[in-house]
């Protein structure tokens, strides 16, 4: 099996596995055997599967150490707030645009958190190509240095902006360090330091997030496997040699770097549809740690594993809540003994076994489906073939 067949098996098992789990959580909500704690974490978890695959795009594929992965989230989560409030209220104003969304049977929310996802990942990814310019020349420490000090940088000057919006024609209003509130027409929903607040009703369902997981597996996934893709794994495995091939590095590494941060402005629009109220310090150094925990726990380049990661270790301090005075202490536990497992070379045999006990399976669909190509019988010409008789008579002579 050549390598192109390996990659659509692995890319088909890792949509299969997030299908699976997409209706077995269904299921358990349907049949109300799942807690509402665990429920609530869903979009949660829909929201750091996101997150660790668009960063071990940067991290994993590219190759480069990026710790400001929170601010592309934040710039996602205020842009993308902002405007499903003021499509909330000017949805609210136009009854024909109401009547028009349900000529198409669309909810007027879930055309508004479509739309959030959009603008928050398009306001992110302009940040992410600004940002790029100058860190993207850097290598190494000074580039994770440098992409940690702007994500701290974006989240400071976030904490300074104050938005209102009228509750009756929509216009928004935007202010820098000035909570002076308007009047009683116009709803403050950013108040700088406090953060996003008084959103509701939340407008991020799971369906959604389950969307948007299989939109960043799609684009991440088609990325690496394009000629993009192995462009940009040869700049990361030798930029010299990429260099002297004539392959721009900067470009690539820029288009891996900007649809990292879509995928992270998209990713933090759906988290502030999910909550009412969200505080800056969310979107803090430590949160950029924690997704790159999930990327190294998971396997730099390894998109499956981040899936896998991002679900058990944000579901994990909440299975353990019953065990509230040592369930950060087994947290932690638990993450040494992943990162001595992982890097074991039973654990590898073991883990390369079972993938391809899951390939089997797949490999037979693909087969089936792939067409058989035709053998071609070579005809040769009576010039080519005195042309052969010829060589081996010359061949002979010369031989004696």
């Amino acid at each position: 099996m050549n390598q192109k067949y390996r990659m659509m098996i692995t890319n088909l098992i890792t949509y299969a596995l997030v299908v699976i789990a997409y209706l077995g959580c269904q299921a358990l909500i349907k049949g109300d055997k799942i807690s509402m704690a665990l429920e609530g974490q869903l979009v949660p978890i829909c929201v750091y599967i996101v997150l660790a695959v668009s960063l071990n795009l940067t991290v994993g594929v590219s190759g480069e150490l990026s710790l400001g992965h929170a601010g592309f989230m934040y710039i996602g989560a205020i842009s993308g707030i902002t405007v499903s409030m003021w499509l909330r209220y000017t949805i609210d104003a136009s009854p024909d645009f109401i009547g028009f969304l349900e000529s198409i049977h669309l909810d007027p929310k879930l055309f508004r958190i479509i739309i959030s996802l959009i603008v928050g990942g398009i306001f992110a990814g302009i940040a992410g190509f600004l940002i790029g310019i100058p860190v993207l020349r850097l290598r190494g420490d000074y580039l994770a240095i440098v992409t940690l000090a702007f994500g701290e940088i974006i989240r400071n000057v976030m904490t300074c902006l104050y938005i209102d919006v009228n509750k009756k024609t929509g216009a928004l209003h935007f202010a820098f360090n000035n909570a002076d509130q308007l009047s009683k027409d116009f709803k403050a929903f950013i108040k700088g330091p406090t953060g996003i607040t008084g959103t509701s009703p939340k407008t991020a369902t799971f369906a959604v997030g389950f969307a948007l997981v299989l939109f960043a597996l799609f684009i991440v996934q088609n990325l690496i496997n394009s000629r993009t893709g192995r462009a940009i794994r040869a700049c990361r495995d030798n930029r010299i040699a990429a260099e002297a091939m004539g392959l721009n590095v900067t470009k690539y590494k820029m288009i891996a770097f900007v649809t990292s941060a879509v995928l992270a402005g998209m990713a933090g629009a759906l988290y502030a549809g999910n909550l009412n109220n969200v505080a800056p310090n969310k979107f803090n150094i430590d949160t950029s740690i924690l997704i790159l925990v999930f990327v190294v726990l998971g396997g730099l380049g390894n998109i499956l594993g981040s899936v896998i990661s991002a679900s058990v270790l944000t579901l994990l301090p909440e299975l353990l809540r019953e065990f509230n005075d040592y369930r950060m202490l087994v947290y932690a536990i638990v993450l040494i003994l992943t990162m001595l497992i992982t890097n074991s070379p039973i654990a590898k045999r073991v883990i390369s076994f079972l993938r391809e006990q899951l390939k089997k399976p797949f490999g037979k669909i693909i087969r089936l489906l792939t067409p058989k190509k035709k053998k071609t019988k070579h005809v040769w010409s009576a010039n080519q073939a005195s042309g052969k008789k010829h060589h081996k008579k010359a061949g002979t002579a010369g031989h004696r």
